[in-house]
C-alpha cells in the first residue's frame, strides 16, 4: 500500500510553510504556554507570546503578544504589543500598543501610538511623547484674606 498526501492536506502545508516565511521562520522566539507559569524576571531580545502568567517584570525589544486568557503580573517593557489577556502593572512601549476588545490593563502606559478597541478596560494613565511643556495649567484663583481682613458671609456664596 502507498501512502500519498491528499491534495487537502498538501495545500495546507504550502498555505502554512508560505505564511511562515513571509512572517520570518524566527518570528516568534518564546512561547509561555497556557499551562505555563513564569515567576522572576523574564527577558529576550526577540519576540514573546504569552498564553500563560507571568509574575515579575517582562522585557523584549521586539513585539509583546499578551494572548486571551493569558495574565502578566508585572511592569513590561518592549518594542511593540498586543494585549488580548491581562496585565497588572506599568507599560513601557516603544513603538505601537494594541488592546483588543477582551484586554484588561491595570497601570500605567508610556506609548508611541496606541490603538484601542470597544470594549476594552484601562486603569491608568497613558503617557505619550509630543506633549512635554504642554502640562494644564489651572484656573483656579487663589483667595488669601488676612487677618484683619473680613469678608462678609454673603460674599463668600457669591
Amino acid at each position: 500500500m502507498i501512502f500519498q498526501r491528499t491534495p487537502k492536506y498538501q495545500e495546507a502545508e504550502e498555505s502554512f510553510q508560505n505564511e511562515e516565511a513571509a512572517a520570518g521562520a524566527d518570528n516568534v522566539e518564546t512561547v509561555v504556554g497556557p499551562s505555563v507559569n513564569v515567576e522572576g524576571d523574564f527577558s529576550s531580545e526577540g519576540n514573546i507570546v504569552v498564553k500563560g502568567t507571568v509574575a515579575g517584570s517582562v522585557h523584549t525589544s521586539k513585539h509583546l503578544s499578551v494572548e486571551e486568557g493569558a495574565k502578566i503580573m508585572a511592569n513590561v517593557k518592549a518594542g511593540s504589543a498586543r494585549v488580548a489577556g491581562e496585565v497588572k502593572g506599568n507599560m513601557k512601549i516603544k513603538e505601537t500598543l494594541e488592546l483588543t476588545a477582551s484586554a484588561r490593563v491595570l497601570g500605567d502606559i508610556e506609548v508611541k501610538t496606541i490603538q484601542i478597541e470597544s470594549g476594552a478596560l484601562l486603569y491608568g494613565r497613558i503617557i505619550m511623547p509630543g506633549l512635554e511643556g504642554m502640562e494644564p495649567k489651572t484656573s483656579r484663583q487663589k483667595y488669601t484674606t488676612r487677618k484683619n481682613d473680613s469678608l462678609p458671609a454673603e460674599s463668600l456664596l457669591n
